[in-house]
Order: C-alpha cells, then sequence, then structure tokens
C-alpha cells in the first residue's frame, strides 16, 4: 500500500472507551482542526501492548501541551477494552486512561489505513494527522517492539515547527533547536553555524 502521508486521513467511525469508561462513537471529522495522533496496536490482554498505551496514557499531559488529543485501536471490541482498562496495571491491565480506545470491529479501520495483516490483527501503525486532516507522519513496524513515545512528541514538535515558521527540521531536532530554510541559499546560514 502507498504511503498516506500528505493524503486525506482515512475516514472512521467506531465505538470507543473514553477516559470516563463511558463508550462513545468517534469519528475523524471530531477532531478537524486538531492535530490527531491516532495509532494501532495488535490485540488487548497482550504483552508489549500495555506498555505503550500506558506509556502514552502517562505522558498525555505533554500531547495536550502540543494540542493534539490522542486515540488507540485495535480489532478489539468495546468491552474487551473496558476490562483490559479495569484489569489494574500489576495484573498487565491499563488502568485508568486519558484518551479513548476506538473498537475496530470490523477490522475496516485497520484495512483503510494499511496496518491489517492476514492473521486479523494490525501492526503497530501510529499516524499524525494534521489540523487539515491530512496525514503528516506514519511509522509502522512489526509486532514485537513497542514505541518511544518521546520521539512521536518530538515528531509532533517539529511538524507543528514546520507548519508555524516555515522552516525544515534537521536530523536529531529537539524542540528550541535551530531550524533552517529550505532551500539552496537560506540553509548555508544553519551549515555555516553547525558545520
Amino acid at each position: 500500500m502507498a504511503s498516506l502521508v500528505q493524503q486525506p486521513a482515512p475516514d472512521f467511525c467506531a465505538d470507543a472507551v473514553m477516559p470516563d469508561k463511558s463508550f462513545k462513537q468517534l469519528k475523524l471529522a471530531d477532531y478537524n482542526g486538531k492535530w490527531l495522533v491516532l495509532f494501532f496496536y495488535p490485540l488487548d490482554y497482550t504483552f508489549v501492548c500495555p506498555t505503550e498505551i500506558t506509556a502514552i496514557s502517562d505522558r498525555f499531559g505533554d500531547f495536550k501541551k502540543l494540542g493534539a488529543d490522542v486515540i488507540g485501536c485495535s480489532v478489539d471490541s468495546k468491552f474487551t477494552h473496558l476490562s483490559w482498562i479495569e484489569t489494574p496495571r500489576a495484573k498487565g491491565g491499563l488502568g485508568q486512561l486519558a484518551y479513548p480506545l476506538l473498537a475496530d470491529l470490523t477490522k475496516d479501520i485497520g484495512r483503510e489505513y494499511g496496518v491489517l495483516i492476514p492473521a486479523g490483527i494490525t501492526l503497530r501503525g501510529l499516524y499524525i494527522i494534521d489540523p487539515d486532516g491530512k496525514v503528516a507522519y506514519q511509522v509502522v513496524h512489526d509486532l514485537g517492539i513497542g514505541r518511544n513515545v518521546d520521539e512521536v512528541l518530538r515528531v509532533l514538535a517539529a511538524l507543528q515547527s514546520v507548519r508555524i515558521t516555515g522552516e525544515v527540521c534537521p536530523a536529531n531536532w529537539t524542540p528550541g533547536a535551530d531550524t533552517m530554510k529550505g532551500d539552496p541559499k537560506g540553509s548555508q546560514d544553519y551549515f555555516k553555524k553547525h558545520g
């Protein structure tokens, strides 16, 4: 499947478990005009997944500081999501979460985002959707490794910096570091300073 970057994010409408443990139908249009981090994980009640889901929840305040919402998504039902949330972290559960978990029972969302595999579960895909509803970033990798929340936040901040300043972010850029002009002449200022 071709990259979704620079394309309109595939629409979705599905049930979710909200942070207050209520059920609500969420759709992509609910996030129009906002930054959205949408991530997929294989299954509830597994091993790497709770470490990622809780790590993102524990850093949710950092996402909010950047004006971003977060949604997790798997092929499990809203009832399984709720049960897992109600299971304490010390027993492999999630405990209290700061963001919703989307139930992709039809597997249509995972299919549309290109992460559904023949086994009927999703790869670890993460998409940052900009306020215009376009995918600005995607990363997809195999099942056995968890994502780095610091890197997701760094990329989100970089995307926002480029959008605001019109300048580009060099390798290993972090918030507050120098950006560069995205043209042959203008970029020389950066290279002279950091060369």
